[in-house]
């Protein structure tokens, strides 16, 4: 593809030789005569200058440097977006693989690809578009929108809603009973019935071996937008809002509530039945023990106010020298 061609799909504004042939992408440390690449940290920006790539995309008052460059105002989207052009998702075409069990009762529709082993139970409603891989199961009274996309081996639940354009990676269980337990008498536990189902709105993504559990009265929610990385696990009871990022090995306890445009680094931990405000970022193996206001920035186990926690953390290290100072003193 010339890169005038490429500027005008991604939106961007070409400085260079329009008529070079564009063949793929790489990052930049790597790229060569013929790729793309990009600049969206200020870190990486002394690489433009050395570069081999035959373009970089860069912001728009970014210097001038001796490759080309396509300038937008993000970078990054404008790179995803260019690696979409150049490795396009599988098509799988319309069709049901003679070995899928398919309940008489279940609605799919149009243009559906049912892979191999796939099952769908009573009263399952698939929307038009959906694409279930190898050994996907969705349980009866399943209800679930358009162009929906479920990789192998993951599952739906009974009763589950899902709204348009989910996609479940390998591996992703919705619906998967709460962990609840009451104790008998004789300390032995008994299982608490989960009968709650699991709502998930349009576009979400839920990646591979996370699990979003039911809960034993009422939904568990999670709204349009949200992404859930691998091996996460959202706890019974819990809701999600919208366009939130809840990254690899977080756990939400039971009635947790997250707020939307949160981001939850790597493993962090949230306290049952608190609730984290609109636009909150925890940083990684933060442990947060209760609510938290909206907008604000939080680390550490408990967590709490992130440059509080940093100057801490600062102060911890020199705990020996002040130890030793302390017991010099007469």
């Amino acid at each position: 593809m010339k890169l005038a061609e490429l500027a005008r799909v991604l939106g961007a504004t070409c400085h260079g030789d329009q008529d070079q042939e564009i063949t793929g992408v790489e990052g930049i440390e790597k790229a060569g005569p013929g790729q793309l690449t990009f600049v969206a940290n200020p870190k990486y920006t002394p690489f433009a200058r050395t570069t081999k790539a035959g373009a970089v995309l860069v912001t728009e008052d970014f210097p001038q440097i001796e490759a080309a460059t396509l300038r937008t105002a993000n970078p990054y989207l404008a790179f995803a977006r260019a690696i979409e052009v150049f490795h396009p998702a599988p098509r799988y075409p319309p069709g049901i693989h003679p070995t899928a069990v398919i309940d008489p009762s279940a609605t799919i529709g149009a243009e559906a690809h049912i892979g191999a082993y796939v099952v769908i139970g009573a009263g399952v409603v698939i929307g038009p578009g959906a694409t279930l891989l190898p050994h996907v199961v969705i349980y009866p009274k399943a209800h679930i929108g358009k162009d929906f996309l479920a990789h192998a081996h993951a599952v739906v639940r009974e009763d589950c809603r899902l709204g348009d354009g989910v996609i479940l990676q390998n591996g992703a269980v919705v619906g998967s009973d709460g962990f609840g337990f009451a104790k008998e008498d004789g300390g032995t536990w008994h299982k608490i019935t989960q009968s709650g189902a699991v709502i998930l709105g349009d576009q979400v993504e839920v990646q591979a071996n996370s699990c979003i559990d039911r809960a034993s009265v009422g939904n568990t929610e999670i709204a349009s937008g949200v992404k859930i990385d691998n091996l996460v696990q959202v706890g019974h009871g819990s809701t999600v809002g919208d366009n939130t990022l809840v990254c690899s090995q977080v756990g939400l306890a039971g009635s947790s509530g997250v707020g939307k445009n949160v981001v939850l680094a790597g493993q962090v931990g949230v306290v049952g039945h608190s609730f984290i405000g609109d636009g909150v970022v925890v940083t990684a193996q933060s442990g947060v023990p209760g609510d938290v206001a909206p907008g604000s920035v939080i680390s550490g186990s408990p967590a709490f106010e992130h440059r509080a926690w940093m100057r801490s953390v600062a102060a911890f290290r020199r705990l020996p020298e002040l130890v030793k100072q302390v017991h010099k003193k007469p």
